[in-house]
């Protein structure tokens, strides 16, 4: 383990930097995730606004929200997928105004193949931790991010962008 990784409490604290072990979990997982979908030519955030574009009609800022982007990020994000030929704006067949996400065939095999990657990444992740941990960790985890840690706090400086809302 790396000298800078610190699992215990730091000195002078009480409770183990739960921040830190997430925030640096997620950052190398966010790279590994990011280096195995180069396999296919795109990002995780290309592929993750794919898929949820697969499950229904959304509008691009309902994909913003499924995604937990913001308007720059998405309107980059679907102007490339569109410019690559993975995705159309095309118009809303409930709402004349509206344009929803579809997502073209090449796209479709992009999503089949992103599954498989994402699927692998997190087999790794979980087959890293003795059999009687892994439903644990993910339990714990699903608990925090539907109760406590569902939704961000406000604050007068917040930590990046805010997601969208509908």
């Amino acid at each position: 383990m790396s000298p800078s990784i610190q699992p215990s409490p730091l000195p002078g604290r009480k409770v183990v930097d739960v921040s830190f072990l997430l925030a640096h979990s997620s950052h190398v997982l966010a790279t590994r995730m990011t280096a195995a979908f180069a396999e296919i030519g795109i990002t995780p955030r290309e592929y993750c606004v794919l898929a949820h574009a697969m499950g229904g009609q959304y509008t691009q800022i309902e994909l913003a929200t499924l995604a937990d982007l913001d308007k720059t990020t998405m309107l980059n994000t679907m102007d490339y997928l569109e410019r690559a030929g993975y995705a159309e704006r095309r118009p809303s067949p409930t709402d004349r105004r509206a344009r929803v996400i579809a997502v073209t065939p090449e796209g479709a095999d992009l999503v089949a193949q992103g599954h498989q990657i994402a699927d692998r990444v997190h087999a790794e992740v979980l087959d890293a931790l003795p059999h009687g941990q892994r439903e644990a960790l993910t339990a714990a985890l699903a608990t925090l991010v539907t109760g406590l840690l569902a939704e961000p706090a406000r604050s007068e400086r917040p930590v990046r962008r805010p997601r969208v809302t509908t």
